[in-house]
């Protein structure tokens, strides 16, 4: 943790909050993209005649497990993460004053310089 001047920070605040809301928002897109991808591959299969279906084959399971986990558990992680950041953020802009010594987490630390 590194403090600097609330002054100095709060044009860097700012930016860092803008930046990390597109970012949230790039990922809930992507989640959402591939969602709708896999409701897409769904009704397909089960629009197909039960021929069909059988020669097609379904993904595995655990196939669709492993892609959910990677395609949307894990990036609704990095959202809930980013929305603590942005909250943290918020806060150091609402409830300092110019002249007030302010703790940066290591994370806008590196971002800052």
């Amino acid at each position: 943790m590194e403090k600097r001047k609330a002054a100095d920070v709060y044009p860097f605040l700012e930016v860092y909050i803008a930046k990390r809301e597109h970012q949230m928002s790039e990922i809930i897109q992507m989640v959402e993209r591939y969602e709708k991808k896999r409701m897409m591959e769904e009704r397909a299969y089960q629009t197909m005649s039960p021929l069909r279906r059988m020669l097609s084959g379904k993904k595995p399971d655990h196939h669709i497990a492993v892609e959910y986990i990677h395609y949307v558990r894990r990036p609704m992680e990095q959202v809930k993460q980013i929305r603590i950041e942005i909250e943290t953020a918020r806060a150091i802009l609402e409830e300092s004053q110019p002249h007030d010594l302010i703790k940066l987490s290591d994370e806008m630390a590196k971002e800052m310089e």
